[in-house]
């Protein structure tokens, strides 16, 4: 974790100046915090939930953009461990979401070759989303394209601890000693060990204006770039991802080095 909070990740503001080039490198790994649907409907004088509806819109537009440019893998947070304390008609709405989203999307993301993963404590979510997710997951698992991972009920502490465990009852059983223990076991033991070369995220976009990663992937962030836009993620398109991009392509990624 030493590496979450160095100089690496410094906050950098939206520049208008900063142009995007396809030629130049792409990251990887992008992971999205999507954050201001409920301002943006505020500020509309729409009730919360329309916000919500919205930002699915903006995640296919982002979706279809991502793939297109050659991005690996990209993470979307769409419900956290905390999101629970939500009012429940807005938690019971954001429920249907991933019902609506697939319902819609998944002919398309067949169409583009997207893979579709899930992260996070799935069984702990409604029996019709976990449906729902379960058969994009299912549709998709064939497709050898950029691979849309979602998590849902998602929260890195809870996720470390988990793969703590893990490796805690191998360690009891005696299927490995303390000293086996590597940064690449465990990895292994993470919700996003099925990426395996892309597990670690090379640019974290939140959107919005907030500057906190909110206990998201704490661990595969550990050497990303962040990137905090002032747009709100209904209104963030595929320019804003672009621009993004265009500053991630100005950075020099050191790791640690000179």
């Amino acid at each position: 974790m030493k590496g979450l909070f160095n100089k690496k990740n410094r906050k950098i503001k939206e520049n208008t100046t900063v142009s995007f080039n396809i030629e130049e490198t792409i990251p990887q790994h992008i992971a999205i915090i999507m954050d201001g649907n409920g301002r943006w409907a505020q500020k509309k004088f729409m009730p919360r939930i329309a916000g919500h509806k919205e930002g699915m819109n903006t995640v296919k537009k982002v979706t279809r953009r991502a793939s297109q440019i050659g991005v690996k893998v990209l993470s979307l947070y769409a419900f956290s461990t905390e999101n629970w304390k939500r009012p429940d008609d807005e938690v019971n709405f954001l429920m249907q979401l991933p019902v609506d989203f697939f319902d819609t999307f998944v002919p398309e993301l067949m169409e583009q070759n997207i893979k579709v993963q899930v992260i996070g404590f799935t069984n702990e979510l409604p029996k019709h989303t976990q449906k729902s997710v379960e058969q994009a997951v299912s549709d998709t698992e064939k497709n050898t394209g950029m691979v849309l991972n979602f998590a849902l009920n998602y929260g890195g502490r809870s996720e470390l601890l988990e793969a703590s465990k893990i490796l805690a009852k191998k360690v009891k059983a005696g299927e490995i000693d303390v000293e086996d223990i590597t940064e690449s076991l465990f990895e292994e033991s993470l919700m996003t060990h099925s990426l395996k070369e892309y597990q670690n995220v090379d640019f974290m976009i939140r959107t919005s204006g907030e500057e906190r990663i909110s206990n998201f992937m704490l661990w595969q962030n550990a050497y990303s770039e962040f990137y905090f836009s002032q747009v709100l993620w209904p209104d963030f398109n595929e320019q804003a991802l672009e621009q993004a991009i265009g500053v991630y392509q100005k950075r020099h990624r050191r790791f640690g080095g000179l």
